[in-house]
């Protein structure tokens, strides 16, 4: 079987408030050609199709007629599950409808797939987070477990929990019980896979993931997965990957397009996957265009900066432009920058304090209290006392701030 894995879309996604969706357009129809260049009997699809619970139309509307050009009739399977950024409910609400297609869409953990044919093709039999379908003539056993937020995952496995202090095992344990539990469902003459959307334990960020969901109790372990599993195709993390400790098979293929200025040091691709029963699969990449590359111009002094816009300004690209300098960037230098090249997404000034360069962008990260306080200890050697802090917080905010002070 010929499966080709891919994730996170994020359709309808915005970088400083400009849309993506030209981009993405032109990468939906790339991919298109890319299934049907490489004859793959399966997509996989592994969450985050959009990028907010409510996105646009145009973004439904780009999806749906992609999976439908996919699908050719039902001769291709598509399998889609729902990432954090989903709205599980949404997601599969055409889902009777795309079943004409050979569309299987999962929402939520505790999903269950109705058996019968999808498209030319058969789901076997179903149960809570388990599907094995024939494609092709050929079978596969798949353990689909969407976005597993902790709500979703108690509902899965408190049921069967009789003591508390089961209830109080960790995220990353509770969802290596699931994974044991769902595994018993392989067999030796079927296609063995998992498809999730999570984060595991030593991948890589890749910079615009959302990172309450990267942190704390919603980590897993390589180990989690199944020892029998032949493919785990995972998506939530931007950066294509290996899961370390997972002897190879458990792989993010990230998302298609560069969404963060973190994210422009390395390729976008998907996997493809050539496997079949009882043998380690053959798995090769292949890389995407960059559609529109996001750039960092760093200059010195705001005429290199206009400079650099000049020179530049037919060129097809996102920029964050950093400027060091050691003056105030006015409001009509910032308009012969943007004038010069459209795109510009933000101006950066880089203080140069006594050859220390400052980057101002770092200040609207961080609280203004711990800049003071950081500013006050580096003049006077000393930390600020409690009182001073307070007596300019309420001055700043008009006397409110004491009182949110000490409720802090």
């Amino acid at each position: 079987m010929r499966i080709l894995h891919t994730s996170d879309w994020h359709l309808g996604k915005n970088l400083e408030g400009y849309s993506r969706m030209d981009e993405q357009e032109e990468f939906l129809e790339d991919f298109i050609k890319i299934v049907e260049e490489n004859n793959i009997d399966m997509v996989v699809i592994a969450g985050d199709i959009y990028d907010t619970y409510n996105p646009p139309a145009r973004a439904e509307k780009m999806f749906y007629s992609t999976l439908k050009k996919i699908s050719q009739n039902g001769e291709r399977v598509t399998l889609v599950i729902a990432g954090n950024h989903d709205n599980p409910e949404r997601l599969v609400a055409a889902g009777p409808l795309a079943r004409d297609h050979g569309i299987i869409m999962v929402g939520t953990p505790k999903s269950v797939v109705p058996t019968g044919e999808y498209g030319k093709h058969k789901v076997l039999s179903s149960k809570e987070g388990f599907i094995e379908i024939e494609v092709n003539g050929e079978r596969a056993s798949i353990i689909t477990l969407p976005y597993p937020s902790e709500k979703r995952l108690n509902e899965v496995l408190y049921e069967e929990m009789d003591s508390e202090e089961e209830k109080v095992k960790s995220y990353g344990d509770r969802i290596k019980q699931l994974f044991d539990r769902l595994s018993e469902n392989f067999r030796d003459d079927t296609i063995n896979m998992v498809v999730s959307h999570l984060f595991a334990m030593g991948s890589e960020e890749g910079g615009s993931e959302r990172n309450v969901q990267l942190g704390g109790s919603f980590i897993v372990n390589g180990d989690c997965f199944p020892k029998n599993a032949q493919y785990v195709a995972l998506g939530h993390v931007h950066k294509p990957q290996l899961v370390p400790g997972t002897h190879k098979i458990a792989r993010y293929s990230g998302s298609p397009i560069q969404y963060n200025k973190k994210e422009i040091n390395f390729k976008k691709k998907c996997f493809l996957v050539n496997i079949e029963a009882g043998k380690e699969p053959i798995v090769d990449e292949i890389e995407f265009k960059v559609y529109k590359p996001i750039e960092v111009w760093k200059c010195t002094g705001v005429e290199e900066a206009i400079k650099k816009c000049e020179e530049n300004k037919d060129r097809d690209c996102w920029v964050y432009l950093e400027i060091v300098t050691d003056k105030y960037i006015g409001e009509e230098e910032m308009k012969a920058m943007k004038s010069l090249k459209k795109d510009i997404l933000e101006i950066l000034p880089k203080v140069s304090v006594d050859n220390e360069i400052i980057d101002m962008a770092s200040f609207k990260e961080r609280p203004f209290e711990e800049i003071f306080k950081e500013f006050y200890k580096k003049e006077r050697k000393v930390e600020p006392d409690n009182e001073v802090v307070d007596l300019l917080l309420s001055i700043i905010n008009g006397g409110e701030a004491e009182d949110e002070t000490h409720k802090s």
